[in-house]
């Protein structure tokens, strides 16, 4: 077999071993491992190629962001503050139609400025903001739909540990897609915000619920002693990436720290759950870097396969247009997110798709907002949407199936495919900030 037929046999071999069970870095590193040996008849350099990835991977400072953001977030859950903004947002949306449902995506939003977790987004607003709405006799789907389609955005919103596993992936800037991420999360919140206008409008049987007759304004002191704290993390995290005092880095020391002091203030933190949270900071970022190792040597093996120029090649030779380019791209992220999390399918396709994208002068902060949106829609879809699966292990619930978060998420995929069109069609939308 020559070197370009092992490439090609080495990716659809990762895709069914993954698909199979196996541990996707042991798949990715495994079988790319061994793909360098047969192609070059040499185990030295196959070894030699694997200690060079782990050291590019492992060593780079930018990395230093993973377990520093991954313990701010885990200290903000653990301080109460994602269910201190949900019930300031449910005050002021609480008499509208599906108001309850829009309350829950703005709080995931802000929630999601301090976390980047769509798995601690959905853990948090399944307890929170399911129970309240299947209180007002919201249908259950729904319910459990706003949350699987809202968790998402922390995953969009800086700072995303998916944004910083492309950055490393592409070679950009941390900062810069941190910022570019800023104005498709919004427009995602917002996008989510009408669907759900929409839904209560045209769908009202979908959406259920009935007006909160026992509804009673919030004091202003209230509402800013629950919403100080999370502004101000917020800006000190993205006000000082923005303004250039901090590196992304040093903005995830401050945040964390800033957050461990909130968490102490209000006598959120014990030593036991200080513990817990290094202890889940250790396990979650382990994991990354673990993924991140495995698609450096992935890299190499295809850069020595020859795949992507190859790739390339034939596109220019049928003379491929843009508009051909991205649909292919989209359609094979849709398909990887029905099996594989977000990070995988960013470390398994971007590698083959940026050789593509860099002569077309296309922007890579850019390309990198559309892989993260793109990937994140197979958050929501079966029969690998993760976020779904943590919000029906979360509320551990009889009366709500699997089946029911999935098919209460199916709208707001929807919306995110929308908003992943606009992006495409619109550059500047995600390039705003930095220009």
């Amino acid at each position: 077999m020559s070197p370009l037929e092992i490439g090609m046999a080495s990716v659809v071999a990762i895709v069914v071993l993954i698909y199979l069970g196996m541990y996707i870095p042991i798949a990715l590193g495994v079988v790319s491992f061994v793909s360098i040996w047969l192609m070059r008849d040499n185990f030295d350099l196959a070894m030699n190629l694997l200690k060079i990835a782990v050291g590019d991977s492992v060593m780079e400072y930018t990395f230093a962001t993973v377990p520093l953001f991954t313990f701010m977030g885990l200290v903000v859950s653990k301080a109460g503050l994602g269910a201190d903004v949900y019930d300031v947002m449910s005050t002021g949306f609480r008499r509208v139609k599906g108001g309850i449902g829009m309350a829950t995506v703005g709080a995931n939003a802000v929630f999601a400025a301090v976390t980047g977790s769509s798995i601690a987004s959905a853990s948090v607003f399944s307890k929170v903001s399911v129970p309240q709405m299947l209180k007002y006799d919201y249908n259950p789907r729904f319910a459990v739909g706003v949350v699987a389609g809202s968790s998402v955005l922390g995953m969009i919103i800086p700072p995303s540990a998916m944004l910083i596993i492309y950055s490393f992936v592409a070679e950009q800037s941390v900062g810069e897609m941190f910022l570019a991420g800023v104005v498709p999360g919004l427009m995602l919140a917002v996008a989510y915000v009408g669907a759900i206008f929409f839904m209560g409008r045209f769908f009202p049987n979908f959406v259920g619920g009935r007006p909160a007759e026992d509804f009673e304004a919030m004091p202003w002191g209230e509402i800013a002693s629950k919403t100080l704290p999370t502004v101000g993390l917020i800006i000190v995290v993205l006000g000082g990436i923005y303004t250039g005092w901090l590196t992304p880095v040093e903005a995830g020391a401050t945040g964390a720290l800033v957050a461990l002091l909130i968490a102490v203030v209000r006598r959120r933190m014990t030593a036991k759950g200080f513990w817990e949270a290094l202890l889940e900071t250790g396990h979650i970022t382990a994991s990354i870097l673990f993924l991140i190792t495995a698609a450096s040597i992935y890299s190499r093996m295809l850069g020595l396969a020859g795949l992507p120029n190859e790739l390339g090649d034939m596109l220019a030779n049928s003379q491929a247009s843009f508009f051909t380019v991205m649909l292919l791209y989209v359609l094979l992220m849709l398909f990887l997110g029905t099996l594989l999390d977000t990070a995988s399918i960013i470390l398994i396709v971007v590698p083959l798709f940026l050789p593509l994208v860099e002569p077309m002068g296309l922007s890579l902060v850019w390309f990198g907002i559309i892989t993260v949106v793109g990937a994140e829609i197979g958050l929501l879809t079966p029969p690998l949407g993760i976020s779904c699966f943590v919000i029906k292990a979360t509320l551990n619930d009889d009366r709500i199936s699997l089946k029911d978060v999935f098919l209460g998420a199916l709208p707001f995929a929807g919306v995110m495919l929308i908003v992943l069109i606009l992006l495409i069609r619109y550059p500047a939308l995600s390039l705003a900030i930095l220009n």
